[in-house]
């Protein structure tokens, strides 16, 4: 296992991305982005996916230095095109759009089609949070076909996320960000690299039998460094709650994939993440101002319910990221060796030298 230093290890992906090709300021936010994933835990979308990023740049499936574009603008709702640019660059532009809306007229909608790979979603909820928004994000994964529908064993979802975001004055937002798949499918490439096992019914077999090897997502996969193809496994990721899970999954599909124009995941369609974004500003809907002393109240209420184990702890959404940023940024960020091993095989491909790849460690 290596451990990396956070900020050193934002400046080893930024010039890997800048050698691949991007503007120094786009590999400096995909970076970062990349970074900030595994600092709050979710290392399914953090660093892991820099082998995987750079190939989709090399092979056209994402473009480097892109612009959302309007198709539709009204006061309080924008259609826009990502014409799959990286997620790191037009997911921030969108979003930046919607809370200069919502803002304005204290609701507003941003529908984002031909996103590249997103990342972490609550990074644009805490991006409205932190301007005071509240912010419920659908999204879908357009060419990725990924999860069994409750009752079925065949592959007809992506992982399909789902985010909101409420902001708290004074305090760190509350965030609740989930792929609605058992597991994301970045946690099974992270378990297929020697890190975290996914748990043992995460992943279901052409038969309907359960499992936790990766390598019925993947099929058979280099032991080093290798990008992982989820396409070639014979099996699929499971929804998670069952029928819950799975309807919330296809209304991510319909509003993040049929709404925003992305397209909802299918066979033969070009990889891209479609969002459907709300923001709401709360000061507009709550003008005595009952809302944040209410959530504060509701927040202790919420934890003051004994812990199943001794020594346990109710946790709020958002919390667990939150102090798993703080550990990391203290004592460096943990990579499984194939996580680091993929990093380092990247960077040398790619013309780094050895001496700026072992500067990110601790």
């Amino acid at each position: 296992m290596a451990v990396v230093d956070a900020e050193r290890l934002v400046t080893l992906v930024a010039a890997i991305f800048e050698a691949a090709g991007c503007a120094p300021m786009e590999a400096a936010a995909i970076g970062r982005y990349l970074t900030e994933a595994n600092l709050t835990g979710h290392d399914s979308h953090g660093v892991a996916r820099v082998q995987r990023y750079v190939d989709w740049l090399a092979e056209g499936k994402v473009e480097a230095g892109k612009s959302v574009t309007a198709i539709v603008d009204t006061p309080s709702l924008a259609v826009l095109d990502g014409h799959y640019g990286f997620g790191q660059t037009v997911g921030p532009q969108a979003v930046k759009i919607g809370i200069a809306k919502a803002k304005a007229q204290g609701l507003a909608a941003v529908a984002l089609r031909h996103a590249g790979h997103l990342g972490r979603i609550g990074d644009f909820a805490e991006m409205a949070a932190a301007e005071g928004l509240v912010s419920i994000h659908f999204v879908n994964v357009v060419g990725s076909i990924l999860v069994a529908p409750f009752g079925g064993v065949d592959r007809r979802i992506s992982t399909a996320p789902y985010c909101i975001g409420v902001p708290r004055p004074g305090a760190a937002p509350l965030l609740l960000d989930f792929a609605t798949s058992l597991v994301a499918e970045g946690k099974v490439l992270v378990a297929s690299m020697g890190g975290k096992p996914v748990p043992p019914d995460a992943l279901i077999a052409p038969d309907g039998s359960k499992s936790g090897d990766p390598a019925v997502l993947y099929g058979p996969y280099p032991q080093g460094p290798g990008t992982r193809d989820p396409m070639r496994g014979p099996g699929a990721i499971r929804a998670f709650g069952e029928h819950k899970g799975s309807g919330l999954a296809f209304m991510c599909e319909i509003l993040g994939g049929a709404l925003t124009g992305a397209g909802t995941t299918g066979p033969d369609k070009r990889f891209c993440n479609g969002m459907m974004s709300i923001y709401v500003d709360p000061r507009v809907v709550d003008p005595d101002g009952f809302f944040p002393a209410e959530c504060a109240d509701y927040v202790a209420y919420y934890k003051s319910a004994r812990p199943v184990e001794a020594g346990g702890e109710v946790l709020v959404p958002g919390e667990a990221e939150q102090r798993s940023k703080a550990k990391k940024l203290k004592d460096g960020i943990p990579l499984s060796d194939g996580t680091w091993d993929s990093i380092v095989a990247t960077a040398r491909r790619l013309g780094l030298d050895d001496a700026h790849i072992r500067a990110a460690l601790r």
